[in-house]
This record gives C-alpha cells, structure tokens and sequence, in this order.
C-alpha cells in the first residue's frame, strides 16, 4: 500500500485560502450599501402637567433596622 503524499498540501491550502480571501473581497467591493441616515433636528415639545407645578417629596417608610 502507497504511502500518502502529503508534501504539497500547505501549498494547496494557503493558496485556495489566499484565492477564496481575494473573491470574497471582490464580491464585498463590488456591493453598494446604502448610505447612513443622516441625524435630524428634533424639538422635544413642553407639555405641563399638574404635578410640575407643586413642590413633591416622597418619603420612604422606616427601615427597621436592629441598632
């Protein structure tokens, strides 16, 4: 039985790798992508509400903590 040659498999190998590397980067250039969306100027709206008006404060209950 024949021994296997295996000496010109690291050539083969690094060229199909070079040559799949070149295609793809061929196919990648070769698309048109649309362009970013540009920012727009956006004016938040001031809406009153009940609540702005007053003065709040919430008050947690008593942590019983032993001392």
């Amino acid at each position: 039985m024949p021994q296997l040659d295996t000496s010109t498999w690291f050539i083969t190998i690094i060229s199909s790798m070079a040559t799949l590397f070149i295609l793809f980067q061929l196919k990648i250039s070769s698309q048109s992508f649309p362009t970013p969306p540009s920012p727009k100027t956006f004016t938040a709206q001031e809406t009153k509400t009940p609540w702005e008006s007053k003065w709040t404060k919430i008050y947690l209950p008593l942590l019983s903590f032993p001392q």
